[in-house]
């Protein structure tokens, strides 16, 4: 039986919950566990589909179409499971199967209430499905006192007493402040916020304290007295120079040693941290360095392009070389010159966005990219960018642009309104609803033998995420290849535009997917090695 680990967090919100969890889930792996992780949010949306980038940071998608937290993605990239759409679950999507199974009327007349429905609700989705594995890892968002959280605090507290004796355990993520006034790192803080959680009816097992310094030993001692909580399981989380030490500094600290302990597994199979020493290794010690522009509209909060930014670091552990990114908003090409921005830079990548504002900035980096032959990577939208540009400017078709930004003469990007599934035909209406509505998930297409692309994976089959309304427009595919862009992936019916690139440029790719979203540190995605490793040699050049 599944034994499992609910973790929380107090004080103040961003602590790294995610990456805790994920730390401890691949701690788990390396003493030969099976892990899940789980991730339950407090907010009312039913997912983060609808929800802007710059408030909430990227969506994470995973393999079955599911729009997801992006801690999700931190979950996959440390212990290498892909996640389900059962692995993330909102206040909005419980509310909403309670309000479904009322309407039809499954409560048999009930009073239906936040106990026991709702906290029903909740446990269903954390114990569901949990039979293949030793262990299961539940964060709990936001932090211990929001009103949104309190249904999952309860929820997780009546777990303690439904599950059998000794299999679950909480962990207390919590933050320990630095008064450079005293000159005092202060336990307060994670007092109260450990008072709180007992009020609720928790009474953590272990004590995750982010800080800045090292913790002192009377500090330690302080917060064992009074949280209640063994003096070994005070584990300090101190600030890493990156989040691929996490594992190994949590090891040192022996938070895996102290989680196996609450469940009184002892002895515990030792730990193989090989493989995370040597991706730490190679970070900290690259043999060159290069640097690629990120040409974006949503640069103001980089969570927005989380999944894209480790991807690019994992190119980096692959060529053995630090990765340093220019943050460039695309609506500044609309009114400056590209030239002395890129010129220094030895890639370019344009990532995926939505609406027209930046849309021309990225065609212009586009068109850099190609005529000053930099190495191009368009993802999605940046793919869709890259073949307006080329309809632009080497087919000729001035009025060329997408259907998204409005009525368009040349329409070389439009809107999907159906698309094979598997077997199954998905049809979407024009001014049908948003969310969950686009292409998503895990899709195959085959690559054309001989391409660049096929070469770099290895293959000419291939399966990709997907997150996207619109498509670049087979009608003009046959004008665009005779001007030399060719389309080396299109979906396996021939209808949908996959992959482009220029076989006459050193790296030039455009696809319509997010291969950043199945990259990893210990297994980095093949289109960003290759990436990474062109912009190495493009260095040489600059």
């Amino acid at each position: 039986m599944a034994r499992y680990v609910f973790i929380t967090g107090g004080v103040v919100s961003s602590l790294g919950k995610g990456i805790a969890s994920a730390a401890l889930g691949a701690l788990l792996q390396a003493r030969g566990y099976s892990v899940r992780l789980k991730k339950l949010d407090p907010y009312l949306n039913v997912d983060p589909g609808t929800m802007s980038p710059t408030q909430h940071g990227e969506v994470f998608v995973t393999d079955d179409g599911a729009e997801t937290d992006l801690d999700i993605g931190h979950y996959e990239r440390f212990t290498g499971r892909s996640a389900v759409q059962a692995d993330n679950i909102t206040t909005g999507r419980i509310y909403k199967n309670i309000i479904d199974k009322e309407r039809r009327g499954d409560y048999l007349g009930a009073t239906v209430q936040v106990i026991p429905h709702v906290t029903n609700e909740i446990k269903d989705f954390v114990l569901d499905g949990n039979e293949d594995y030793d262990f299961v890892l539940c964060e709990i968002g936001g932090t211990v006192g929001d009103i949104e959280a309190m249904p999952f605090i309860e929820a997780i507290r009546q777990l303690g007493n439904d599950l059998p004796r000794g299999n679950a355990v909480y962990v207390h993520l919590s933050l320990m402040p630095f008064i450079a006034a005293a000159g005092e790192l202060k336990t307060k803080p994670t007092q109260h916020s450990v008072k709180e959680l007992q009020a609720l009816g928790i009474a953590p097992d272990i004590l995750l304290v982010r800080a800045d310094r090292p913790i002192p030993p009377e500090e330690r001692r302080k917060l064992s007295l009074f949280c209640n909580v063994r003096s070994t399981a005070v584990i300090q989380a101190l600030d890493v120079g990156s989040i691929y030490d996490v594992p190994s500094a949590y090891h040192r600290e022996g938070l895996d040693t102290e989680v196996l302990a609450a469940f009184g597994i002892d002895p515990a199979p030792a730990p193989r941290m090989g493989a995370w020493e040597e991706v730490s290794a190679r970070i900290h010690n690259p043999e060159g360095e290069v640097t690629i522009a990120v040409v974006g509209k949503y640069t103001g909060l980089k969570d927005a392009y989380k999944s894209l930014i480790e991807a690019l670091n994992h190119g980096g552990i692959a060529n053995r070389v630090k990765v340093n990114l220019e943050w460039i908003e695309s609506e500044v090409f609309e009114e400056e010159d590209p030239a002395p921005y890129l010129e220094k830079v030895h890639g370019i990548l344009v990532p995926g966005g939505f609406g027209e504002r930046g849309a021309e900035g990225k065609i212009r980096a586009a068109q850099f990219a190609r005529e000053r032959k930099v190495p191009y990577f368009g993802i999605c939208f940046g793919m869709q960018m890259a073949v307006v540009e080329a309809a632009r400017n080497l087919v000729g078709l001035e009025k060329a642009s997408s259907s998204e930004f409005g009525p368009a003469k040349e329409p070389v990007v439009g809107l999907m309104t159906e698309w094979l599934k598997g077997n199954q035909l998905e049809k979407r209406a024009v001014n049908g609803d948003l969310g969950g509505t686009m292409r998503l998930g895990a899709y195959p297409h085959p690559l054309k033998a001989g391409s660049l692309i096929s070469e770099i994976y290895g293959s000419t089959e291939v399966s990709e995420r997907h997150r996207h309304r619109y498509e670049v427009n087979i009608d003009y595919k046959e004008r665009l290849e005779d001007a030399g862009l060719v389309f080396s992936g299109m979906s396996p019916d021939g209808l949908l535009p996959e992959t482009v690139e220029y076989p006459d440029h050193p790296w030039f790719i455009g696809v319509q997917y997010h291969p950043e979203l199945k990259s990893r540190p210990l297994d980095p995605h093949p289109l960003f090695a290759s990436f990474v490793g062109a912009a190495l040699e493009q260095s040489r050049l600059v």
